[in-house]
């Protein structure tokens, strides 16, 4: 009997901690759920910092364009690598499979579906296997799938290929500053109205003027190679840089500003649907880095250093090449390159980060203006501009940093800056991915002591 009192107290002052209201004290809502902060696979940790942003060089004719500014920038996860054509062929294979999946629905044979990886881990959802001798036996299916591939009209020697013109990606976004601003003019109309006038306005906004809706078509331009250079050979690189198993560790190319961005939406759905299906919490969108967030991590820690390791010599001790670019009086082999590198080429700065100077040029999310860094904030700058198809070509520029293996040493430098159109798409760009880090920063240097 004393037993069963005990018990009976004990499951009593359980179920009165877990429900009280903590006996009249603020106390927050209990039951909320633990989080552990978790580094995102092939990402670095940047803990948040300040640094002068801008060249380590006074220069004279870009004095306007690139002067110093010191500013501060919140933790971050940034790639170690740029995104390579492997890892963006997984984004085009999902939209491919997409496709394919509303075409049929939900009844795709089971034979047809590759279910696990080369490592036995469970694919969710289930890749379809396109292997004609496997897939194409399923007469229903073929047909259903048939205006996916290109017309036999358009077919090199009777291949039967998928139409890249029909991979298209439909994402939404919240635009979030012109919500901020909408907000704030019906916030200032309380100084003329009554509290309830004012209230029945803010309240009856419609907030689907602020999800932009965005279709995208995600496969490379691999005409860049050609485009992009005038009275030279390059159709090797157009026919095979994409797709072939060579290249599945260089760089992604030929993508514009726009594809970049679906990419990072579609990485981000990537991980937060798994996380949810386990039970976890969402965590921050990954997203193209902004202008001042890439000169951070490309200086590694290394303030006032004209380049990623250091400075100011583009040479190691041995006399070898730190980066691939255009050295000397364009000698493009002298330092180990030609074209494109595999990402992981050279040594990585002093945050691990490879290929910060040289190989591509990478697309930042920050809009181009000669006089960013009069105007903008010194706590996280970052200038955005959300382009319309009739704007002028002005405000349609994107930085782009850290020089490409076309260009000569001026660009390998942390501190030059350029631009390029968001919607045009070269040889000589590609972009890596950011994440914000979730809280002030993880226990080190720059935490709390």
């Amino acid at each position: 009997m004393k037993k069963l009192f005990v018990c009976c107290a004990y499951l009593l002052a359980l179920l009165t901690s877990c429900y009280n209201n903590g006996n009249g004290e603020l106390v927050g809502v209990l039951g909320r759920p633990q989080w552990f902060d978790r580094d995102p696979f092939g990402t670095v940790y940047i803990g948040g910092g300040a640094y002068n942003m801008g060249p380590s060089d006074q220069s004279v004719p870009y004095a306007h364009t690139t002067r110093s500014k010191t500013v501060s920038v919140q933790a971050f996860y940034m790639d170690i690598t740029e995104i390579t054509n492997n890892e963006y062929r997984q984004f085009v294979f999902y939209v491919r499979d997409s496709i394919a999946h509303r075409i049929i629905g939900e009844d795709v044979n089971p034979d047809h579906l590759i279910e696990v990886d080369q490592y036995g881990q469970d694919i969710d959802p289930p890749q379809i296997n396109w292997d004609e001798r496997i897939y194409w036996n399923d007469e229903e299916e073929r047909d259903a799938l048939a205006d996916m591939f290109l017309p036999e009209h358009e077919r090199f020697y009777r291949r039967k290929e998928i139409d890249t013109r029909k991979l298209k990606f439909e994402y939404y976004w919240v635009d979030l500053k012109h919500a901020a601003q909408r907000a704030g003019q019906d916030l200032d109309l309380s100084y003329t109205n009554s509290i309830g006038q004012n209230n029945a306005i803010r309240g009856h906004i419609d907030r689907s003027k602020f999800i932009i809706k965005e279709v995208v078509n995600v496969y490379p331009d691999t005409l860049t190679w050609v485009r992009d250079f005038t009275y030279s050979f390059n159709e090797p690189m157009t026919n095979m840089y994409f797709w072939h198993p060579a290249y599945d560790e260089y760089p992604v190319v030929g993508l514009t500003w726009v594809q970049c961005k679906a990419f990072c939406v579609w990485r981000s759905q990537l991980m937060n649907s798994w996380l949810n299906s386990n039970g976890e919490t969402f965590v921050n969108d990954f997203r193209l880095p902004t202008e001042a967030e890439w000169e951070y991590a490309a200086r590694g820690g290394l303030d006032l250093n004209p380049y990623p390791w250091g400075g100011p010599y583009v040479r190691n001790s041995l006399g070898c090449f730190l980066g691939n670019y255009k050295p000397m009086r364009g000698s493009y082999m002298v330092d180990g390159g030609f074209h494109t590198v595999k990402v992981n080429s050279y040594s990585p700065n002093d945050y691990g980060l490879y290929c910060m100077a040289g190989n591509v040029a990478e697309w930042t999310n920050t809009a181009y203006d000669e006089s960013v860094y009069e105007f903008s904030h010194d706590l996280n700058p970052e200038y955005s501009y959300l382009a319309k198809a009739n704007d002028p070509p002005a405000l349609k520029r994107k930085v782009i940093r850290g020089g490409s293996w076309k260009d000569v040493g001026f660009y390998m430098q942390n501190g030059s800056r350029t631009y390029e159109y968001r919607d045009t798409a070269k040889s000589y760009i590609g972009f890596r991915c950011v994440q914000t880090y979730l809280g002030r920063g993880k226990k080190d240097w720059n935490s709390d002591i």
